[in-house]
């Protein structure tokens, strides 16, 4: 491995197709304002590294990002690039992931306007994270302990698991399919809509009009608090140990909870109430 200390880099792809480098202590930044610094390279190790220009991880294939920084004019740092971890790091960098694989990413700190587009097989611990469409469209995620403030967050999703998650984010998991929250906070205005097998368990669920014309939805054991409208067209099964401000027309399944307003206005709401 070729190993590279304390440089400087602003030229155009400074290292474009490297092949099992260590960076240490270096910095992507300069009058050239050059792009794309590691395109095409594969077995990339940077730590404490500093990245102020645009597109250095694009179509990289195995990296591991330490205790660097991530600057808001780098943007859209990792594109098409699989095989990496991204640990202890800062990553203020807009559209940061897109189209990306086999991913791990651990105690970041993420401020990200369309984070993690198109992915799949991301794995994220220890995170606190920010930005609007959050993880839009990816799959096969699991997150854990996991803190995210934005809004319109994990539409389109599949096939995704988290748990002991704490997320505060407007029109969260919409169309999401195959999906388990677990131990989670859900704090949001018109959670879940059209999502299709979607379970939340042990969970706390805040904001109204939650859960709308789902398929397979499913809550074991959830607090619902600021609830009105609920289930408007669903298919659920769901226990709720909370009184839920009101339901409205769900259209099959049971839901059990200590008290709501039941609004039935529609004949093909069928749901068992209890």
């Amino acid at each position: 491995m070729t190993k590279i200390t304390n440089r400087s880099f602003d030229e155009e792809r400074a290292l474009y197709a490297s092949v099992d480098v260590r960076l240490e202590n270096c910095r992507f930044d300069g009058v050239a304002d050059g792009e794309s610094a590691l395109k095409e390279s594969r077995g990339v190790s940077a730590d404490e590294c500093f990245f102020n220009l645009r597109y250095p991880f694009w179509h990289v294939d195995g990296f591991k990002i330490t205790r660097s920084h991530l600057t808001e004019l780098c943007r859209a740092p990792l594109w098409y690039s699989h095989g990496g971890v991204i640990s202890d790091s800062r990553l203020v960098a807009p559209k940061a992931l897109r189209e990306c694989g086999d991913i791990k990413i651990d105690n970041c700190e993420i401020s990200s306007a369309e984070f993690g587009w198109f992915c799949n097989d991301i794995k994220m611990s220890d995170c606190q994270a920010e930005g609007a469409y959050f993880m839009l469209r990816s799959s096969r995620l699991e997150f854990s302990n996991v803190r995210l403030n934005g809004k319109y967050s994990f539409q389109y999703i599949s096939d995704c698991v988290f748990e002991n998650c704490d997320f505060d984010t407007k029109d969260a998991f919409w169309h999401a399919k195959n999906v388990t929250v677990r131990n989670s906070r859900v704090s949001g205005e018109y959670l879940g809509w059209y999502c299709e097998n979607v379970t939340f368990e042990n969970c706390v669920l805040s904001g109204t009009q939650p859960l709308c014309y789902c398929r397979g939805l499913r809550l074991i054991n959830c607090e619902m608090h600021g609830a009105d409208l609920a289930f408007e067209k669903s298919d659920v099964d769901a226990t709720v140990t909370t009184p839920v401000i009101s339901i409205k027309n769900p259209t099959s399944g049971r839901i059990k909870a200590p008290s709501a307003t039941i609004i039935r206005d529609d004949e093909n709401s069928k749901c068992i109430i209890e």
